[in-house]
């Protein structure tokens, strides 16, 4: 109600303001010019009273430069229906003119005000918000200056922020009322594993903002910090010595992985071949192709090996240079093959001790996925059938629990979904929270 209350207020105040001139007894109105100025002043410092409440400095100022944006959309219409009418000279009674000089003044001065609220609330928006993305503000910047489509633009614009503002509000509220109970505060730390063609960056991390929200909630967390582009074998090899550096500095006797992708098949070579399973009280694969792609396998035999060596020294090139310190982008694919995972699964057995469980996802149709998921979908769904843009859905199954997830529509859960790796809030999955839960869960067994 108070919102409701403010907004109306506000609206009466740039309504007043932008159509002074078209009052005939300036005179006896002059001396409120001063107290409107003062009040439209306040507004575009203050828009709504209730976004003071929000938890963060970000969200009040997004919050505040939506709320301005609702402003700027309704007293412009209204100010567009009180020009048109005076413009017809349907206002010729009582106190407001008629003469057309005075109402194209009036629109001018209608511009002005609009164009402050306006400015002032997308700039917010602009500069703050984290959901709206690099296409929405250049579709935003566009659309602009096409009528009718920049007041479409601008509806989704308010609607994707306002979402957002609640969204992470209500996360910040969740974790504050929890705090005390620590749920993510596991008996032995989290290894978090990466997948192929990425590295664990200290600024531009892999698994997006899952692991912040871990340790909000009590987890203790660290990376694999291994190569991006190796044979499942060197990479297995890099993460059992991470895993006893970790234990040996620590004292931690074990750790909980949670690996992605390839990740979950290095870690398993790890566990099975390399002596570190009496480090290790479990390990959830994400997403990890445990009985690899079909696809791989089709392009590796049609790809010809001139080409072939031609991407992989690019490719490696690349790597090297972010940091891997021998990339072999071939043994990294040739290791995701349908066949070297039948080959590999022969020989590699669950380590004694070990909880073993997995987690797998699909896209429902091929524009669900950002680029290049949403490309390779089709060529996924014909040789591996129902995928999340990379892995078929018969891949992911491992270890004694399983969970496969998707959401009602036309979107779905990529395989970058399941990390958070566009840092992307939408309906029916909430990704940082999946993770505290799964993470809780290990707690609630003793992990």
């Amino acid at each position: 109600m108070q919102k409701i209350i403010t907004r109306i207020f506000y609206i009466i105040i740039i309504l007043l303001l932008a159509n002074m001139p078209t009052f005939t007894k300036m005179a006896e109105i002059t001396f409120l010019i001063p107290v409107f100025a003062f009040f439209f002043l306040f507004m575009n410092i203050v828009p709504s009273i209730v976004n003071m409440k929000l938890q963060t400095k970000r969200l009040r100022i997004c919050g505040n430069g939506c709320e301005l944006l609702v402003l700027f959309v309704i007293s412009t219409t209204l100010n567009v229906i009180y020009s048109g009418i005076g413009f017809c000279g349907l206002l010729s009674v009582g106190s407001v003119v008629s003469n057309p000089k005075i109402w194209l003044f009036n629109t001018l001065c209608t511009i002005l005000v609009e164009c402050i609220v306006f400015w002032n609330g997308i700039i917010r928006v602009y500069i703050t918000s984290e959901q709206l993305g690099m296409r929405w503000r250049v579709i935003g910047i566009i659309c602009g200056w096409i009528p009718v489509a920049h007041l479409v633009a601008l509806g989704i614009i308010i609607q994707t922020v306002s979402k957002e503002v609640l969204f992470e509000n209500d996360k910040i509220l969740l974790n504050q009322s929890r705090k005390s109970q620590q749920i993510c505060a596991t008996k032995y730390p989290i290894l978090m594993v990466h997948g192929v063609f990425f590295r664990d960056f200290r600024y531009l991390n892999y698994w997006g903002r899952i692991p912040k929200q871990l340790e909000e909630n009590g987890a203790v967390i660290y990376y694999g910090n291994h190569q991006s582009a190796a044979s499942v074998e060197e990479c297995g090899k890099e993460l059992a010595e991470r895993i006893r550096q970790i234990v040996e500095e620590t004292g931690c006797e074990k750790v909980n992985i949670i690996a992605h992708s390839k990740g979950g098949l290095d870690s398993r070579y790890a566990l099975s071949k390399l002596g570190v399973s009496q480090y290790v009280a479990s390990l959830t694969t994400i997403n990890t192709p445990h009985r690899g792609c079909e696809f791989a396998d089709y392009l590796l035999s049609k790809i010809p090996k001139g080409q072939q060596e031609v991407i992989a020294r690019t490719y490696n090139a690349a790597l090297s240079k972010l940091g891997d310190q021998n990339p072999d982008f071939l043994e990294a694919v040739t290791d995701l093959t349908a066949s070297a995972c039948r080959k590999r699964n022969e020989i590699i057995t669950d380590a004694p001790g070990v909880y073993y469980q997995s987690v797998g996802s699909k896209l429902n149709v091929a524009s669900g996925g950002r680029f290049p998921l949403n490309f390779s979908y089709q060529l996924v769904n014909f040789f591996d059938g129902p995928n999340d843009g990379l892995v078929g859905e018969s891949s992911f199954p491992w270890g004694e629990h399983f969970q496969f997830l998707t959401v009602k529509g036309k979107r779905g859960i990529s395989h970058g979904d399941m990390i958070d790796l566009n840092r992307e809030n939408f309906d029916g999955f909430d990704v940082r929270e999946f993770f505290v839960q799964l993470v809780a869960d290990l707690k609630r067994r003793g992990f």
